[in-house]
């Protein structure tokens, strides 16, 4: 009677699990793990699973069952976890790009294919970590461009640092942006980093952007300046010619 009531229940959760597969499978098929963003995708990965009620095989290996289980009941069990397992990691390589699918799915089992997909992962997720702060090391801010442009791709790089769980706090990000700063921009720098009271990247950021502004003009106004030189003594030269 247990084992009919095992079966029964096995045989439930099977159509459930491949009714709700193929419902997920329909709406995700553009969502396959092509190797970037691994961490998304496994959380991603991981809900799916859980709604399959399969997510305990991707972190235990199909139980053994004491000798004092009956051998038919012992038999239905164990089939029933094998087939699951079978299951949960199908569904997890279906997921799967197909060059990642090739590489994966001579896996045996679920937990052996997650925790290959982890190790493999976290250590590109290293290696991520490395290039991004390296990028924001290396930033270095240039003449001839707008300081607020430059800034933008800055908080790019910072936001991506962030997406890597390297957390870097405000003040850090202030002092490092101003640090940044061009070379023409060394009075201004001098002046912030010695004011005081502590800001945050935004009041930073509108600072920047009204000194950007005002050196924009300043610019322009230098170029007007000469031009109407320039014209000044072309039209002076002009008349001196006339005069002769």
């Amino acid at each position: 009677m247990v084992m009919l009531g095992l079966l029964l229940q096995w045989q439930l959760r099977l159509q459930v699990a491949q009714l709700l597969h193929r419902r997920w499978h329909r709406q995700k098929k553009s969502e396959k793990f092509s190797g970037v963003d691994f961490k998304n995708w496994q959380q991603k990965i991981f809900f799916y699973l859980t709604t399959l009620s399969l997510q305990r095989f991707i972190s235990e290996d199909v139980p053994v069952l004491g000798e004092e289980t009956l051998e038919n009941e012992r038999f239905v069990v164990t089939k029933a976890c094998k087939h699951s397992d079978f299951l949960c990691k199908n569904y997890t390589l279906s997921c799967l790009e197909d060059d990642l699918y090739n590489v994966y799915s001579v896996m045996k089992t679920s937990r052996e294919l997650w925790n290959a997909l982890e190790k493999k992962c976290k250590t590109e997720d290293a290696r991520l970590k490395k290039f991004v702060a390296a990028k924001f090391l290396d930033f270095k801010m240039v003449d001839g461009k707008s300081v607020i442009t430059q800034v933008q791709e800055l908080q790019v790089i910072v936001h991506e640092l962030i997406a890597e769980d390297m957390v870097i706090n405000e003040a850090f990000q202030v002092a490092a942006f101003i640090e940044k700063l061009p070379p023409l921009w060394k009075d201004f720098k001098n002046y912030l980093k010695h004011k005081c009271k502590e800001m945050t990247l935004e009041d930073l950021i509108v600072r920047l952007r009204i000194e950007d502004d005002n050196k924009a003009a300043e610019k322009k106004s230098r170029e007007n300046s000469i031009i109407m030189g320039t014209n000044i003594i072309e039209e002076a030269s002009t008349r001196k010619k006339r005069d002769c």
